[in-house]
């Protein structure tokens, strides 16, 4: 049996210690013959049993292996229970169903959980689960033609926090934004700065046209350049001004969309151009390999699925064996004008990260990419060889609302509402925070007057509030950290503490579930429910006198509470550390 206190990680983590004292009573009955050499234990898990009435935890391992070993699961089960029963921290042992094994834990194995969470304060559920395995996040990634809007808030802080939450759970991370500055979009930028431009130098541009970037934040750019080079773009043709102009915009909008990035807190480290991809050659490269490896071929596509469109000419194509990758379609490559296509150019950056030492990959995308993914899957497999995989998180829309009301657009944007406007509205800490308390591929409603409500249906305030409390529980107990260390938690032994302490012990688990689901919702579902809890029992003081965490008579009980509190503070602050979000200690 490992020695629970001297089991390093797995002494901050009850499940990956009971994972590893499960594989060793297997181990066991394997050796005196009760279970046949061979087995394999992969699939053996342990978790929190679906009815919390039935234990603390669970084990699979008689489900999973009983065809191997050749024994029904419940006497399977049996036998792995007599394994456990006498282990010093579990105090009952039950099988239960088909043959599920569950089992009770000792009140001092939960009491001395707290010791691990006041000894790691907010480092509490560091994981070396990623065992420094490298991962690319690429997040935002918005064409660089005007300010961040709503949307994209939602992707630059799920993205932010997944790079966060990946750290903490032992991975290395590398944040990227990917700057679509090729294309059709960027000349539209170019024309639409020029105009601004004229504007700059005195005349009447009257109403911006059909198909231009009608943003007031794109007058400061043609002031800029109007500043920079006076008057000497106002009569030469397009094709001279269009390169430097774009240049410039493109520059200022990357300068715009830094500075809203900064206001929401969210870094990269790194940006990469998708013009330097075509320069440098890299999507021929790219794509050469592919047709070295016999992936690229001259075809004709089928018309698309239902009504040809009016316009639909079968006609040869470089294709992409993207079906033999697990897509619906082969994917073509070349434009009619022997361009190559924007999926061309996304495979030869995805093959740059590869190529860079990045064989974990991490898309955020947009609403509008659900239809892009399968392709993107299968250009990584293709391009890496099976050396790299890709999860693409598609990051559903944001409604907005005041009182209740849609949101009208910003007239600073000219269409859509700005994440600066947002941010600067309600704050970045709940802008952050909120974006996450729903999933990645389920729309959020975000409505600024609940942002900022004070009641228990902000989660934002809610988590702040239990954090906030704590704090005032400690100032008005003026107990030492040093005395509440050293207090003696056997005193916790209603049945409402342990269960607290239970639910804060699972935070190591929560991380790295969540970091390798690549769910960083899951966090905030937790926080939620560690606040639920504080309140509770808080509450519960206020009708029985005896759960009070400050007891001027029994200074002993006081000081083992105010271990407990203490701990949910710091469990909060470890998840909001995750999130980029400041804890409060007060609020007004």
């Amino acid at each position: 049996m490992i020695d629970f206190e001297a089991s390093g990680q797995r002494a901050m983590n009850p499940f990956t210690y009971f994972d590893a004292e499960i594989a060793a009573a297997l181990d066991r009955l394997v050796g005196t013959g009760k279970l046949s050499r061979g087995l394999d234990f992969s699939k053996v898990t342990v978790e929190p049993p679906r009815d919390a009435s039935h234990g603390d935890m669970s084990t699979n391992a008689a489900m999973v292996l009983t065809r191997g070993a050749g024994i029904p699961p419940r006497q399977l089960a049996e036998l792995l229970a007599g394994e456990l029963r006498g282990h010093p921290h579990v105090i009952d042992v039950s099988v239960a169903g088909p043959g599920f094994l569950n089992w009770r834990l000792s009140g001092g194995f939960w009491q001395a959980r707290l010791r691990d969470i006041l000894a790691a304060g907010p480092c509490y559920g560091d994981s070396t689960v990623g065992q420094g395995r490298r991962i690319n996040v690429e997040y935002v990634s918005a064409n660089p033609t005007g300010p961040m809007h709503v949307g994209h808030a939602r992707g630059a802080v799920f993205g932010d926090v997944l790079a966060s939450l990946l750290v903490k759970a032992g991975f290395d991370v590398c944040r990227e934004y990917y700057v679509n500055d090729a294309g059709a979009q960027v000349d539209v930028l170019a024309r639409s700065a020029y105009l601004r431009y004229r504007e700059a130098l005195g005349e009447d541009i009257g109403t911006i046209p059909a198909g231009l970037y009608p943003g007031d934040y794109l007058k400061a750019v043609g002031a800029g350049l109007a500043a920079r080079d006076g008057t000497k773009w106002l009569s030469e043709d397009e094709a001279i001004w269009l390169e430097p102009i774009r240049n410039f915009a493109i520059e200022a909008m990357l300068l715009l969309i830094k500075e809203d990035l900064r206001i929401l807190g969210v870094n990269h480290d790194v940006f990469s151009s998708e013009r330097d991809l075509h320069r440098s050659g890299a999507v021929d490269r790219a794509l050469a390999t592919l047709e070295a490896n016999d992936l690229l071929y001259v075809g004709v596509l089928e018309p698309p699925k239902g009504k040809t469109p009016d316009d639909w000419e079968p006609r040869p194509q470089t294709l992409f064996r993207a079906t033999s990758f697990g897509d619906d379609v082969d994917r073509p490559l070349r434009k009619s004008d022997g361009s190559w296509t924007y999926f061309a150019a996304d495979i030869a950056y995805h093959f740059d990260k590869v190529e860079r030492g990045y064989p974990l990959l991490v898309d955020v995308l947009g609403a509008d990419h659900g239809g892009y993914v399968k392709r993107m899957q299968a250009a990584v497999t293709a391009i890496s060889q099976g050396r790299a995989t890709l999860d693409a998180k598609i990051c559903q829309l944001v409604h907005l609302y005041d009182q209740g009301q849609p949101v009208k657009m910003s007239k600073r944007s000219g269409s859509f509402v700005t994440l600066r406007d947002v941010v600067e509205e309600v704050g970045k800490d709940n802008v952050r925070f909120m974006m996450l308390t729903r999933r990645n591929d389920q729309t959020l409603d975000f409505d600024f007057a609940k942002v900022v409500e004070q009641s228990r249906d902000n989660p934002v305030w809610y988590v702040q509030y239990a954090h906030a409390r704590v704090q005032s529980v400690l100032r008005h107990a003026e107990a030492t950290a040093e005395d509440i260390a050293g207090a003696d938690l056997s005193h916790l032994s209603d049945p409402v503490e342990i269960a607290l302490i239970r639910l804060l012990a699972t935070w190591p688990r929560v991380v790295e579930a969540a970091a390798e689901a690549h769910e960083p919702h899951r966090l905030a579902f937790f926080l939620a429910e560690v606040a639920s809890g504080f309140h509770g029992l808080w509450n519960k003081g206020k009708d029985d006198a005896t759960l009070r965490f400050i007891l001027a008579d029994q200074p002993e009980l006081t000081l083992a509470r105010l271990a407990l509190v203490k701990s949910v503070a710091l469990v909060i602050a470890s998840g909001l550390e995750v999130f980029g979000v400041e804890p409060v200690m007060e609020l007004r």
